[in-house]
C-alpha cells in the first residue's frame, strides 16, 4: 500500500451511503426492522494503566455480551508485578475475552510479561507485532534483558461465540512502540509494523476471517485515534474499531466522527473511553443478514459513579495487600485537563518528594500522573494509583546549567509534539515561566525553604552551582523523556517510589491537607 494513501485528509473524505444496502438512507438505517437479524452489547475498555480503584469501581459496572480491551491495561515494569497481576485479575473477573497489545503491555521484561500472562482466561492481540527468533540472538543478551518467545503468547487474530454468532476479533499493536516502551533493551528484539503495512496485515486478516464465514469483525487497536480514522477508510470488513492510545474519551456516535464509511461504503464505528480507567464503555449493535451494522448506540460510564464491590475488593487485598490509611483531603483544586496545565496534585507529591528527602528541589513529570487526590479519607492505594510506576526515588547534585537544559528541552518537545508530551513539569523549589507561543522557557527562579525566589540566568546557567535535586530513576538517569540530569552511579538511589514518600509526608504534616499548590508555572506571550 502507498502510504501516500494514508495521509490525514483522508478522514475527511466520506461517502455517506452503504454499498451493500443501498436503499437504506440514514433515517431507515435507525428505525427499519426489517433489515435487522442481530443483536449483541460490547463492553469495552483501554488505557486502564493499572488503576486497582477505578478496575474495582469497573468491576460494578462493565456490561455486555462481548467484553474487550484495547490496550495499556497495565503498567510498570517487574517492580509492579503485583500491580499487572492485579490487573489479569480484573480482566479475568470482568470476562475480558481479548485485548489489544499496548505499549505499557510492554513495560517488563518479556520472560514477566509471559509469567503475567499466563494468568489470563483471554488472548493478547496483535496482527503487525514482529519478534525475531532467539537463535539468532546472542545468548548474553537474552540472559541480560529477560527476552523469550514472547510472539508465541501473541495472536493475530482469534473468533470468539456471541448468542450462537461467530466474531472475528483482530488485534493492533502501536506503530510508535518503539518510542513509547520504558525499557528499549527489553524488546530490541520487536518492531511493530508502519501503518501502512498495519493495514494490509489487518485486511489479510479480515480476509482470512471472511473465509471461515464470519462477517461481523472488531479491530482491538491500539494505534490512536487518527490512525484508527485511516484504518477505517482504508479496509473493508471491519465494523468496530475498539481504540486506544491517544486516551480520546468519544461519546456517542457522531458521522464523520466516529461513524465513518469502508472502501466498501459499510459503517464503521470507533470508540476509545479515555485513560485511566475514568470511563468504560457500552456499544450496543444491531447487525443486518449481511453483518452489516444498522442501529448502534454508544454509552459511556463515568467510573466514579460506581462503588467499589466488597468481593472483588478482598480479592484486590490479597494481591496488593491491604491499603493504610494516612490522613484526610480538606481540599483540592480540580486536576489539569491538558499536559500543558500546571498540576496542583503533582506539585503536592514535589513538595512530600522535597520535604521527605531534604532537597533543594522535586521535579515529577506531569505525563506520569495517572490520578488524583479527592476530597475525603486518602490511603496509600489511592496515592498509589496517583503514581503507579515503580520509579525509584534518586536524589544527585545536579549543576544548574544542566537543570536548565533539561527544563528548556523538554519544554520545547512538549510545544512541538503531538499530546504535548512529555508535559509541562511539576515542580517544588522552584517556578518557571512559558512562552506558550513561542514553546521555550522564559524565566526561572529556585525558591529557598523560606520561600525567597533566587533568579536563575536562564541564558547563561552556572556551570558550578549545585542543586540538591531528588526526582525518580525514570526522569533522573534513565532518559526515557528528558535530559539525564545525573548518571546512575552518581546519584543516591533508594528502595521505594514518590507513592511512599507521599504517604509520610501525609502523616507528618498531621493534620487535614489542601491540595492548592499552583502559581509555579507562569505564562507569557
Amino acid at each position: 500500500m502507498n502510504i501516500h494513501q494514508l495521509s490525514i485528509p483522508l478522514i475527511n473524505q466520506h461517502k455517506f451511503s452503504f454499498k451493500k444496502s443501498e436503499n437504506l438512507n440514514r433515517a431507515e438505517l435507525e428505525k427499519s426492522p426489517k433489515q435487522d437479524s442481530f443483536e449483541m452489547s460490547v463492553g469495552y475498555v483501554n488505557d486502564i494503566h493499572g488503576q486497582t480503584n477505578n478496575m474495582m469501581r469497573i468491576l460494578s459496572g462493565i456490561k455486555g455480551d462481548l467484553k474487550v480491551s484495547a490496550g495499556d491495561n497495565g503498567i510498570g515494569d517487574e517492580k509492579n508485578k503485583a500491580v499487572n497481576n492485579s490487573v489479569i485479575k480484573f480482566m479475568n473477573i470482568a470476562g475480558i475475552q481479548a485485548t489489544a497489545l499496548g505499549n505499557h503491555e510492554m513495560d517488563t521484561t518479556q520472560k514477566d510479561y509471559i509469567d503475567t500472562l499466563s494468568r489470563f482466561n483471554g488472548d493478547v492481540l496483535a496482527a503487525n507485532f514482529k519478534k525475531e527468533s532467539l537463535e539468532s540472538q546472542d545468548a548474553d543478551d537474552i540472559n541480560t534483558w529477560g527476552r523469550a518467545e514472547l510472539d508465541k503468547h501473541i495472536k493475530k487474530s482469534k473468533i470468539v461465540e456471541v448468542k450462537g454468532e461467530k466474531i472475528g476479533l483482530i488485534g493492533a499493536a502501536p506503530v510508535d512502540f518503539a518510542l513509547r516502551i520504558t525499557h528499549p533493551a527489553y524488546h530490541a528484539d520487536c518492531s511493530v509494523e508502519d501503518l501502512g503495512d498495519t493495514i494490509e496485515l489487518i485486511q489479510q486478516e479480515i480476509e482470512d476471517l471472511k473465509t471461515q464465514g464470519i462477517n461481523k469483525i472488531f479491530l482491538l487497536s491500539h494505534l490512536g485515534n487518527i490512525a484508527d480514522r485511516i484504518v477505517a477508510l482504508n479496509t473493508d470488513g471491519i465494523d468496530v474499531i475498539i481504540g486506544g492510545h491517544t486516551h480520546e474519551l468519544i461519546k456517542d456516535i457522531k458521522e464523520g466522527e466516529n461513524l465513518l464509511y469502508s472502501k466498501t461504503g459499510e459503517p464503521v464505528i470507533i470508540t476509545e473511553a479515555g485513560k485511566n480507567g475514568k470511563y468504560f464503555g457500552e456499544l450496543n449493535l444491531t447487525f443486518d443478514n449481511d453483518g452489516v451494522i444498522t442501529k448502534a448506540q454508544n454509552n459511556l460510564g463515568r467510573t466514579d459513579l460506581f462503588h467499589k464491590n466488597m468481593i472483588n475488593q478482598y480479592v484486590f487485598d490479597q494481591i496488593l495487600g491491604k491499603p493504610e490509611v494516612v490522613g484526610y483531603i480538606k481540599q483540592v483544586v480540580p486536576p489539569p485537563l491538558s499536559l500543558i496545565e500546571e498540576n496542583a496534585h503533582a506539585n503536592f507529591m514535589c513538595d512530600a518528594m522535597r520535604y521527605e528527602m531534604n532537597a533543594d528541589i522535586g521535579i515529577w513529570n506531569n505525563s506520569g500522573t495517572r490520578s488524583f487526590f479527592t476530597e475525603g479519607i486518602i490511603d496509600s492505594r489511592d496515592i498509589k494509583d496517583i503514581a503507579p510506576f515503580e520509579d525509584r526515588i534518586s536524589v544527585a547534585d545536579v549543576s544548574e546549567e544542566k537543570l536548565v537544559d533539561m527544563f528548556k528541552h523538554a519544554i520545547e518537545a512538549t510545544y512541538r509534539t503531538q499530546g504535548n508530551k512529555p508535559g509541562l513539569m511539576a515542580v517544588s523549589g522552584l517556578n518557571y515561566t512559558v512562552s506558550p507561543s513561542k514553546g521555550k522557557l522564559v524565566a526561572m527562579n529556585f525558591v529557598d525553604r523560606n520561600g525567597v525566589e533566587h533568579p536563575i540566568d536562564i541564558e547563561h546557567p552556572s556551570e558550578d552551582r549545585k542543586y540538591k535535586v531528588v526526582q525518580d530513576s525514570f526522569m533522573m538517569f534513565e532518559g526515557a523523556d528528558f535530559d539525564v540530569l545525573a548518571p546512575k552511579d552518581e546519584c543516591e538511589n533508594f528502595p521505594f517510589n514518590k507513592d511512599y514518600l507521599a504517604c509520610e509526608y501525609i502523616k507528618h504534616l498531621n493534620k487535614p491537607v489542601v491540595i492548592n499548590q499552583t502559581g509555579r508555572i507562569r505564562f507569557e506571550d
